[in-house]
């Protein structure tokens, strides 16, 4: 069968690649016989691919089955790459985009989904990524990493409450655009370094609105998920916005995002205000916000969480090192801890003048 190279530029949807793509991997980055798809032109970006070997007549290879076409998430993820990477990668694409909405642009959903689908693939392999993503993160471009993480924290929450990947990966995406419309909202005020007017506050609360009318239009998304873009500030009592609906009015991808969406504005590092302990946050959203988010998004969260094997490696809010011995089902954010420096057992539920501030990882 006859193939031809193209230059990357020229390489569009729905060519078939003709020989294993390798960029220094042990496995092949695209597999031979892949129709092209988004992501696969993202990979090809982000390895700074020049050529490409193609079949000339795409004709002639009806027959062939691809993974990609059914599952988007089957683009191979290459091995050395890390998640910092993707992550990283990621926030400087969305900086572009948001720009670009700013200045009154539309959505590109095919650039969404590949700023998002590595990193999803990633967080749905291995959910503990999630504890990282603060570490990755600085106050000044805080917006645009709230975006993408709350996507992601999204993403393994509705893994744990069993939702069908197909919308994971949606919610996913819907969670990364929640807040879209705040690049409507003027910079003085989206920028600003001390406390918000109420004036100003009442603008802020616009980008609900805005975010719903940037994916209004786009057939690609799924309604709920727009829905639960326009809903993602609503509360169960109320209390919320744009709306104050209640209870049965507010979906449940919406309640994903809301609580995604709080779990890491309250543990992110923000010009005014320093991060805290996700353990601790976690006990927050339980306990003084409870009435506001729906009981079976909040566990799923905390089952997330506090999911520590014996033996995790962690550090306590003293700075004392320790590992954990046994999870008290009772008090799940309050192990049994072992003290790396004196060996002592240390009951956090019971001395709660401590808490875990960190998951100490391979990476951190």
């Amino acid at each position: 069968m006859e193939a031809i190279v193209l230059r990357a530029e020229e390489l569009r949807l729905g060519k078939v690649i003709a020989e294993d793509i390798f960029a220094n991997t042990q496995y092949p980055i695209i597999y031979k016989d892949t129709k092209v798809i988004s992501e696969h032109l993202r990979v090809i970006e982000l390895f700074n691919l020049k050529t490409v070997l193609v079949y000339n007549d795409l004709e002639e290879i009806k027959s062939v089955e691809t993974n990609s076409e059914k599952n988007p998430l089957t683009v191979p993820l290459p091995k050395y790459i890390s998640f910092e990477n993707y992550y990283n990668d990621g926030i400087v694409q969305l900086k572009k985009e948001f720009l670009n909405w700013a200045a009154g642009g539309k959505i590109d959903l095919t650039k969404v989904r590949g700023i998002m689908i590595p990193l999803i693939e990633k967080v749905l392999e291995d959910r503990s990524y999630i504890y990282n993503i603060n570490n990755y993160s600085n106050p000044k471009d805080y917006l645009y990493h709230h975006c993408i993480a709350t996507g992601l924290i999204a993403t393994v929450i509705a893994k744990k409450m069993g939702f069908e990947r197909g919308d994971t990966i949606q919610l996913a995406i819907a969670g990364m655009l929640a807040d879209s419309g705040m690049s409507r909202i003027p910079a003085r005020i989206r920028d600003k370094k001390n406390a918000l007017t109420s004036s100003e506050f009442e603008e802020v609360r616009k980008h609900a609105f805005y975010s719903f009318m940037l994916v209004k239009n786009n057939p690609a998304m799924k309604e709920v998920m727009k829905v639960a873009i326009f809903q993602h500030h609503e509360r169960l009592d109320g209390s919320g916005y744009p709306n104050g609906i209640r209870n049965g009015s507010i979906s449940t991808f919406a309640q994903i995002i809301a609580v995604a969406d709080v779990f890491h504005a309250m543990t992110s590092e923000r010009v005014y205000r320093s991060k805290q302990s996700p353990f601790k946050v976690i006990e927050m959203i339980k306990e003084e916000e409870f009435g506001k988010f729906d009981i079976k998004v909040v566990q799923a969260l905390i089952d997330i969480v506090v999911d520590l094997p014996i033996g995790t490696k962690i550090e306590l809010s003293n700075l004392e090192l320790g590992e954990v011995m046994f999870i008290n089902k009772y008090s799940p954010t309050r192990p049994l801890v072992k003290l790396t420096r004196t060996g002592e057992l240390l009951d956090l539920a019971t001395n709660r003048s401590f808490y875990i501030s960190r998951v100490i990882t391979k990476d951190y």
